[in-house]
């Protein structure tokens, strides 16, 4: 089992795309499928949701200053990221924060809609 400090270092672009075709392998076992499911029902935890607010941040100023950045390579991919980060961290920071608020009051909502979801599931 790999520790976090091993996930977290930076990849190469060959590991990177070994591990997604592993992961996309595995994301159509109906084991993960399950899984994912059962972690849906969960409440997140204060630092998951900063952590998807700050996805949500960074590709809110990808979008605004980038609008083509899909249809870029992925050195440009990786010189626009380093821009945004130089350029925008304390932006990123502040509605990062904000959005993990919002996040953080939908949180029971959307664990009624993925109950919703495996009740209709199971009646089917």
């Amino acid at each position: 089992m790999k520790t976090f400090q091993e996930l977290y270092e930076v990849m190469s672009v060959a590991g990177r795309k070994k591990l997604a075709r592993r992961m996309a392998k595995l994301q159509k076992s109906p084991a993960f499928q399950m899984k994912k499911k059962r972690t849906a029902l969960k409440m997140r935890d204060s630092t998951k949701l900063l952590m998807i607010a700050r996805k949500k941040a960074i590709q809110f100023f990808r979008d605004k200053l980038y609008p083509d950045y899909a249809r870029q390579s992925m050195q440009q991919k990786v010189k626009i990221d380093q821009k945004i980060m130089l350029k925008y961290a304390g932006g990123i920071n502040k509605i990062s924060k904000r959005e993990a608020i919002k996040l953080k009051s939908k949180e029971t909502e959307r664990i009624k809609k993925a109950r919703d979801v495996m009740k209709k599931g199971d009646d089917a």
